[in-house]
């Protein structure tokens, strides 16, 4: 069964654009990790809801953590990941939520 993890980012609206860059710039390293099936972004739309969501679908919970405690997750995270330089995280607060896929539907394919 596939798990879920969720990551609710607190980020200010003038820095929408600097998260879309690292999340971006980044997204070739997952695409090899044993038991990663899928990645987005999700920008808030409403007025009610100002969080980012960083939407993550891993194989099982094992998975996932091998990456979480794996070299991956400290290169994807860490400060001046990709441009050589030290920068500032842009997120001012996050919350991960996590859970298993109990029913799922996609298209038909008709």
């Amino acid at each position: 069964m596939s798990v879920v993890k969720i990551n609710a980012l607190e980020i200010p609206p003038q820095a929408g654009d600097e998260i879309v860059k690292r999340f971006t710039a980044r997204l070739d390293s997952l695409a090899e990790v044993p038991g990663f099936e899928g990645f987005e972004l999700l920008r808030p739309t409403g007025e009610a809801e100002q969080r980012w969501f960083v939407y993550t679908r891993w194989r099982d919970q094992a998975s996932y953590e091998a990456w979480r405690d794996g070299d991956g997750a400290r290169a994807s995270h860490a400060q001046g990941a990709g441009d050589g330089g030290p920068r500032q995280p842009v997120s001012t607060g996050a919350t991960l939520l996590e859970f298993e896929i109990e029913v799922a539907a996609g298209p038909s394919g008709r």
